[in-house]
């Protein structure tokens, strides 16, 4: 079987971050893989990382057609040309860990979807905290985001198995709409619990600002209509529960986070929601 990784990576204004990220990928102990880099501000990217002696073979660059279409609709770009067995989701300003893709394509053998826990961290890399450490595990839909409670953006999937496109429709959680499409040919997904990815919290994700929590409400309600109307018609047997459950809890939450972040300057969404998945008796666990 073919087992190139494409990695796929949006870059919207990206020249400040984007050759961390390359550097990421080109450390990779997997070899076998391909970046597709899609330019989403019309910038010249090939020159900008061949300018300070990035060069591969291995990369691909592409554009989105637009300025500033975002992220989703630059995505899809690439997923329309995708004729590699596996694909990734790298944003511009994360990282890879060394062994992510080799841990990833050997969890691929035996399942269709494979995520891993995050290293979350700000913007000059400082350590925050990990989401979704532990042990490995096989996780229904159900499962997933009791788990991984916030960010999806660290999918490796088999391209023969799940297919899916992102929603240029919602402003956020885009990747956990992406993430219930694959899973409607794939029951379950394989969790490595090593954080194998450097997901990076922009400042601005981290203020709660009324525009950022207004997008994110509107985004999880449309995501619990769409589960109970069967938009997403999932392969797993145990359907959906669990995913509504968790977007209950998590819009409880963001209801109470503005008070919360007020009181505590600082305060992660995750370390606000943490607490209050506990304590729901609504857990599929």
């Amino acid at each position: 079987m073919n087992q190139i990784v494409s990695v796929i990576t949006p870059a919207y204004k990206a020249e400040p971050t984007i050759i961390t990220t390359v550097r990421s990928v080109l450390a990779q102990t997997w070899p076998d893989w391909e970046m597709l880099i899609i330019a989403d501000d019309g910038a010249d990217y090939e020159k900008l990382l061949a300018d300070v002696g990035l060069r591969d073979p291995r990369f691909k660059f592409l554009d989105s057609g637009k300025i500033g279409g975002g992220a989703s609709n630059a995505r899809n770009v690439a997923l329309e040309q995708l004729q590699t067995g596996y694909a990734a989701i790298l944003d511009a300003d994360d990282r890879l860990k060394p062994q992510k893709l080799e841990r990833a394509v050997a969890a691929l053998e035996h399942h269709g979807i494979v995520t891993t826990a995050l290293d979350v961290m700000d913007e000059g890399f400082n350590h925050l905290r990990d989401v979704g450490a532990g042990p490995d595990r096989t996780l229904t839909p159900s499962q997933y985001k009791w788990i991984s409670v916030s960010m999806d953006s660290m999918l490796v999937w088999d391209t023969s198995k799940a297919d899916g496109r992102y929603d240029l429709t919602m402003s956020n959680m885009t990747d956990l709409a992406f993430l219930l499409q694959l899973y409607r040919t794939v029951p379950a997904s394989f969790h490595l619990g090593t954080p194998l990815h450097d997901y990076i919290k922009r400042a601005g994700s981290m203020s709660n600002g009324a525009k950022t929590a207004a997008g994110m409400i509107a985004s999880k309600t449309t995501l619990l209509d769409r589960l109970g109307s069967g938009y997403y018609p999932l392969a797993s047997a145990d359907g959906a529960e669990g995913i509504e459950a968790f977007l209950h809890v998590s819009l409880q939450a963001e209801a109470l986070y503005g008070a919360a972040l007020a009181a505590k300057p600082g305060l992660l969404f995750e370390d606000h929601l943490e607490p209050m998945l506990a304590a729901s008796d609504l857990s599929p666990f």
